[in-house]
């Protein structure tokens, strides 16, 4: 069984690669500070605690377990956060990315999956967009993903270091099976903060504005089930393995949701219609944001085969059961 380093593998889109990699016959370590992942979610392999912009910690990481592999989760990903505190998100995201690439590098480890995002594109030109859309992040946090993959692509250029820059839409679901889920500490995402209303833990949930030229004026989104676009880390994970060229990927179906009729699904999915208030639209937000999966497609063999409704559903099940515990 080969070791894969998962570097934020307690937190959420992580741990549910650690359950894939697990059931493709690798053996995850997670590499994790705990800042903002969970120790609970660490089910299946070792846990290492430690922060990636230590290079002692990792070498000593690196040596114990010999990876053959890094899959790259670690990063501050709140938006607003990083319009308060650039230098956080540029010490931690590009910082501390370019202090595990050179320890896997030491450590003679030459393929990293990296966790990228469709911020890195900033406002659509083109829809649903694809690999080579312009890439102009309109925050800290898009900008310091877009500045990984650009050194990305320069350790492969240079000196040969191969990685596959995985750009996420809006990331999911949870494991049907109950084990592990999407939590935020705070919540900033729309389908938890939608299911604490079912639950009871909020009032209502919030629409940001419905102007836009979409069918039903809200804004559109495109939700991808977590354990597919886990599905995608393991193939890309091996096809790295097998020789393959750097590469990056657009994880998105190709479908767009609007925020109405996510809300209207997390209602099917409860059993009971949510309390939304209106508000006005939010800086910086793009009135669609699908993506072409037509890449991860044809070199991955990718077929995102979860609908919204299984989003909904497992994200319900796994939140109600957490509520109960």
């Amino acid at each position: 069984m080969q070791n894969v380093l998962v570097a934020g593998g307690a937190g959420y889109v992580g741990s549910h690669c650690c359950l894939a990699l697990a059931a493709a016959g690798f053996r995850p370590v997670v590499f994790d500070d705990l800042s903002n992942g969970h120790r609970e979610h660490v089910q299946w392999g070792p846990l290492e605690v430690g922060d990636i912009r230590d290079a002692a910690r990792l070498d000593t990481v690196f040596a114990q377990h010999k990876p053959v592999a890094v899959l790259h989760f670690a990063a501050r990903i709140e938006v607003g956060e990083s319009v308060k505190n650039p230098g956080a998100f540029f010490d931690n995201n590009v910082g501390g990315t370019i202090t595990l690439v050179e320890a896997a590098r030491r450590a003679g480890v030459n393929a990293l999956v990296f966790s990228s995002t469709c911020a890195t594109f900033g406002d659509p030109v083109t829809l649903p967009m694809p690999e080579n859309h312009p890439q102009a992040p309109l925050n800290p946090y898009g900008r310091s993903k877009l500045m990984v993959e650009q050194a990305l692509a320069d350790y492969d250029r240079y000196v040969g270091f191969k990685s596959a820059v995985m750009r996420y839409f809006n990331a999911a679901g949870a494991d049907p099976e109950g084990r592990i889920g999407e939590w935020h500490e705070p919540e900033t995402h729309a389908i938890p903060l939608a299911i604490d209303v079912a639950l009871g833990k909020r009032s209502h949930f919030t629409i940001f504005g419905d102007d836009y030229d979409t069918r039903d004026g809200t804004a559109v989104r495109d939700y991808v089930h977590v354990l597919d676009l886990a599905d995608a880390h393991v193939s890309a994970l091996k096809r790295l393995l097998a020789g393959g060229s750097s590469e990056a990927y657009n994880l998105g179906t190709g479908t767009g949701t609007t925020v109405r009729e996510l809300v209207d699904g997390v209602g099917r999915a409860v059993g009971k219609p949510l309390a939304v208030q209106m508000a006005p639209r939010r800086p910086g937000d793009a009135p669609i944001l699908v993506g072409d999966n037509a890449k991860a497609r044809a070199q991955l063999g990718w077929n995102p085969s979860r609908d919204l409704d299984a989003i909904l559903s497992s994200a319900w099940r796994w939140h109600r059961a957490r509520a109960k515990a």
